[in-house]
């Protein structure tokens, strides 16, 4: 981990949005291993059952079936909350550009309800998920903050506008907000099932099952695939940074990139595969290149990730042999 020496005061409450999501339910786990308590909100749109099946009955844990668009269900959400760590939201860059809509709704209104809640309920800190994408088609590498280029996809757009929101909550109403600029994170409970899943999480329950995966453009796209504990470490870090942080974005990474096609080959070694992938055309709206320079998170939030890409991905890979 990178965050065991993270010390809140005891009875601490955090309420985590997305909780039956992928990084959401990390967070809850985090937590609740912590010794502190935390509250999940979900409508189970994308998020898993599954996923906090394990914690129902922990008793430091409470969960409201309940969705962010929805005003009131946000200010019961917030009641008597310590820190709030919003993850809840619509991923997927292809489905934005076909349903920008849905995305105005649950990313925009979803937030800025999330955001006045916790304001009226006297929150202390709200940490929220934004998104490499808000980087756009610029093309500097590694991606620096204050240096975004024109966003490409509805879903990256509304990443910007939260950060707007942010930065306006912080200076206007006092409610200390942080951004957190996700770079192609991975892990276990990383959803392979879904229609837009991941490529980790689609690729190793193909390989699994001995099908051939589709691999978009000529696969020499690079990411800065990030492990969950790197987004536990700067979530809990987050809450506890200098209020001269807030009301900033920050790239969350471990500042390394890998191609598409290197990360396909090391997970064909690990799973003792040898299937080759199927190229086809490139997606619309995605990055070519993804290269994170975290320094400012390390100066301003003291995030100092443990885990490099081949570290967590062996990880990964062994979780998923096992629950897949």
């Amino acid at each position: 981990m990178g965050y065991e020496n993270i010390k809140f005061p005891e009875g601490t409450r955090f309420l985590v949005t997305g909780a039956a999501g992928f990084i959401g339910s990390n967070l809850v786990e985090a937590i609740l291993k912590m010794g502190y308590k935390a509250r999940g909100l979900d409508n189970y749109s994308t998020g898993r059952k599954s996923n906090v099946e394990e914690f129902i009955n922990h008793p430091n844990y409470e969960f409201i079936e309940g969705d962010i668009r929805d005003f009131e269900t946000c200010l019961k959400a917030c009641d008597d909350i310590d820190y709030v760590l919003h993850q809840a939201a619509l991923g997927s860059v292809p489905r934005s550009m076909r349903e920008p809509l849905i995305y105005e709704d649950n990313n925009i209104k979803g937030t800025s309800n999330m955001m006045e809640a916790a304001r009226l309920k006297g929150v202390k800190r709200f940490v929220y998920a934004s998104s490499s994408s808000v980087y756009g088609d610029s093309s500097t590498l590694p991606k620096v903050e204050g240096d975004e280029g024109n966003v490409l996809s509805p879903y990256a757009l509304t990443k910007r506008v939260n950060e707007q929101y942010g930065k306006l909550y912080t200076d206007i109403y006092g409610l200390e907000c942080i951004g957190l600029r996700y770079f192609n994170v991975f892990g276990r409970r990383q959803d392979p099932d879904s229609q837009y899943a991941a490529v980790i999480p689609k690729f190793i329950k193909s390989l699994k099952a001995g099908e051939q995966v589709e691999i978009y453009g000529d696969g020499e796209q690079s990411r800065d695939f990030t492990y969950i504990e790197n987004v536990i470490e700067a979530n809990l870090k987050s809450c506890l940074a200098p209020k001269e942080a807030c009301g900033q974005g920050y790239n969350i990474a471990f500042g390394e990139k890998f191609t598409v096609n290197e990360m396909y080959s090391l997970m064909c070694q690990q799973l003792k595969v040898n299937l080759k992938p199927k190229y086809v055309e490139p997606r619309a709206g995605d990055i070519k290149h993804s290269l994170a320079d975290i320094s400012k998170a390390k100066a301003l939030l003291s995030y100092n990730p443990n885990w490099s890409f081949k570290d967590g991905f062996i990880e990964a890979i062994n979780w998923y042999k096992e629950n897949l």
